[in-house]
């Protein structure tokens, strides 16, 4: 039975400026994976180094508290990572990436394993010029649409 003592759960694509934010991971390489951080480091300590004219959204993964105004939000579920589910998976893999905050997270408790699987690869801070990843980002995008958009693409 859900109370709003309940324990928040934690949205791994989450705010950088939120109180309770943290940095999850750095993100790296030339396909912009997420590399998870050991543990977890208050936002407000890491924001200050980032170089000013620096998104850094662009480089650095947050989580945050999930908020019921969220524009991801319906009902209990992430409607974000519903429509990341549909993505194609980008290179076989089994391992669970390290992640200090599974036992908190809203898209492990909503989507399991699977959700694990995309989380590298998903950047809260798109180019505009990548079409995909901006339907994707936009909650009223369904997982149809982003479907029938990555059939007619291949």
């Amino acid at each position: 039975m859900a109370t709003d003592e309940a324990a928040p759960t934690w949205c791994p694509s989450g705010a950088a400026h939120a109180p309770e934010s943290v940095v999850l991971g750095v993100r790296s390489g030339h396909d912009g994976q997420v590399t998870y951080l050991a543990d977890p480091v208050p936002a407000a300590e890491v924001l200050p180094s980032v170089p000013e004219g620096i998104e850094p959204r662009r480089v650095l993964r947050f989580a945050s508290h999930c908020v019921s105004n969220c524009v991801n939000r319906r009902g209990d579920d992430c409607t974000l990572i519903e429509r990341v589910l549909t993505l194609p998976v980008r290179e076989e893999t089994r391992a669970v990436p390290r992640c200090h905050l599974r036992t908190q997270c809203q898209w492990w408790r909503q989507e399991g394993v699977d959700a694990c699987h995309r989380c590298p690869a998903v950047a809260t801070k798109n180019y505009t010029d990548d079409e995909l990843a901006t339907l994707v980002a936009d909650p009223s995008t369904t997982p149809e649409q982003l479907a029938e958009w990555i059939a007619a693409a291949r």
